[in-house]
């Protein structure tokens, strides 16, 4: 093997005050690490603890209290009310995402035009939009007057999409060779084929990165459902709103969940961490899959060359 002459090897040392400041960045980073994982841990490990001892721990735990139990799991998962309530998010944060990825990518796509009639008009409406909008009241007569009150329509419509994902897409849209669509105009393709054939496949890493945004956001959701959807249709809550009674207005239909009778005082503690798990953990596992894409996709078109 030919060896590398000593004039084809540049090292560049770092001075002393670029040293300092690495080492201080990866110890300020590793603390902040440490402040959002132990929440994390502190709420698996309560999940899996002894129903009795859980009741009995102060402070954080760094391990289960008592022996390791998965009551807590058995007690919510066996209960009615948090499987639809699962349900309920799982097909709101799809049908949402599903809307949401086509209106975004089809009004990316037509901003990202630069023949598009009235483009700038439009763009300033969308962006004023993001600083000022109608306020609760008005969304709610709007939503009222639409016949959407206690519908799924009306978890999954209002806010299903965002002007900040739009403009993201259109950016990173902006940044492909506008030859590569000239050339599928001349073939005879439309607007349509362009967008779901050539652009959105060319922008994989945004596509998924978008998708992640819209993903958590719906499936983290509450609010909408708490304020078109009343009491008496609890069968179209989402868990997420089911968790906020447990853990924030802990409410007695909502302690209910964690059992009957005597098993009531020690399995409502116990049941709110484990419905806390069981509702974070598909993020957690979807995350990992798509984190490769969320660097690139966010930095595509930021830097014009």
């Amino acid at each position: 093997m030919k060896k590398l002459s000593e004039e084809n090897i540049t090292v560049k040392k770092r001075s002393k005050g670029e040293r300092i400041f690495s080492y201080f960045n990866t110890v300020f980073l590793a603390c902040v690490t440490l402040v959002f994982l132990l929440p994390i841990w502190h709420v698996f490990c309560a999940s899996a603890s002894d129903p009795a001892k859980l009741i009995q721990a102060r402070g954080l735990l760094l391990k289960p209290a008592g022996s390791i139990t998965l009551t807590g799991y058995r007690l919510a998962l066996k209960n009615g009310t948090i499987i639809r309530g699962y349900l309920n998010t799982i097909f709101y944060t799809t049908a949402a995402t599903l809307i949401g990825m086509f209106g975004s990518a089809a009004a990316a796509y037509a901003l990202s035009r630069p023949n598009l009639m009235w483009k700038k008009p439009i763009a300033f409406i969308l962006s004023f939009t993001m600083l000022f909008n109608g306020g609760i009241i008005p969304t709610y007569l709007l939503v009222r007057n639409l016949h959407m009150l206690n519908s799924i329509w009306a978890v999954i419509l209002p806010g299903c999409l965002s002007v900040y994902n739009i403009l993201v897409m259109r950016t990173s849209f902006q940044a492909l060779p506008e030859g590569l669509i000239e050339a599928a105009r001349i073939d005879g393709a439309g607007h349509m084929r362009i967008l779901f054939q050539i652009v959105m496949p060319c922008s994989k890493a945004i596509i998924a990165v978008i998708t992640l945004f819209y993903v958590v956001t719906h499936w983290n959701s509450w609010f909408h459902a708490s304020l078109y959807v009343d009491g008496q249709h609890r069968e179209l809550y989402p868990l997420q709103l089911l968790l906020r009674e447990i853990v924030i207005m802990n409410s007695q239909s909502a302690l209910e969940l964690a059992g009957e009778n005597g098993a009531l005082n020690l399995g409502k503690e116990l049941t709110k961490y484990a419905v806390i798990v069981v509702s974070m953990l598909p993020m957690m596992v979807v995350y990992p899959f798509i984190q490769k894409y969320f660097v690139s996709g966010v930095m595509i078109g930021s830097i014009k060359e």
